[in-house]
């Protein structure tokens, strides 16, 4: 498989700000040529969008409002307009607690996204192939005594992505399924864990934990998923861990 980012299309969902957003800039960087915002958060994602087109140009980046969780008509509309999505990313993320939601937002939306691109993109079924990239964790595959709900979501994403991406499947479709579980990331959703004062909301227990690791940025993630998309075979997870080199988890 070709494995170029030069002139791809990508489509991100979560792409408005964190991981997804550092996702599309470092693919832009290294050649794509579209990268599809999606993300419930349309003030973010316009910002998104501005601060991507004074980086790499007019008409490099897009935003699509979009509720991963409800709206999948949106697919059938990107498919529209694009006709081909060479890559999907998923890294959708929430700050709601409820345990339904968690599900909907971090296993059930990338199982329903993933399904509906594969169709779409396999050879056996008219397509060109492509690269469908989900995003698990650190917690998708180490149990810890924090987050149950969450790591659940993860630990299934990791589960779903092995696999639909196994070779067995690769090799009749053509469509390539990878996975990147971050470690501890400075995001907006982790900035409690890093704040003295937003610190106080959370378990003392927690909190040590958290900070007990080591931690890194969201460009790191970037150029992490740049270094999968290159060297990573169908149905791997790779971490990325403290800004180091990614490492495959077996």
């Amino acid at each position: 498989m070709e494995r170029s980012l030069q002139n791809k299309v990508v489509a991100v969902v979560g792409g408005a700000q964190g991981i997804g957003c550092a996702i599309a800039d470092h693919f832009l960087l290294h050649g794509a040529k579209t990268a599809i915002l999606l993300d419930i958060n349309s003030i973010q994602g316009f910002k998104a969008i501005g601060t991507l087109t004074d980086k790499h140009g007019k008409d490099k980046a897009v935003f699509i409002k979009c509720d991963a969780t409800t709206e999948l008509d949106t697919i059938s509309k990107i498919f529209e307009t694009y006709k081909t999505i060479d890559v999907l990313v998923l890294s959708a993320s929430t700050v709601n607690t409820d345990h339904r939601k968690m599900m909907d937002v971090y296993a059930t939306s990338v199982i329903e996204w993933s399904m509906k691109f594969y169709e779409h993109m396999r050879k056996d079924n008219g397509g060109r192939g492509g690269t469908i990239i989900t995003i698990s964790s650190i917690f998708g595959f180490r149990p810890v005594p924090y987050s149950p709900v969450y790591q659940a979501a993860k630990y299934a994403v990791f589960g779903f992505t092995k696999s639909l991406g196994h070779l067995e499947n690769f090799h009749k479709t053509g469509v390539r399924v990878l996975g990147l579980c971050p470690g501890f990331t400075e995001t907006a959703l982790t900035k409690k864990l890093r704040d003295p004062e937003m610190q106080k909301e959370l378990s003392e227990d927690l909190v040590k934990f958290a900070n007990s690791l080591p931690w890194q940025t969201v460009e790191d993630v970037g150029k992490a998923a740049v270094e999968m998309y290159g060297r990573a075979d169908s149905g791997t997870m790779w971490l990325v861990e403290g800004g180091h080199p990614i490492v495959e988890v077996r």
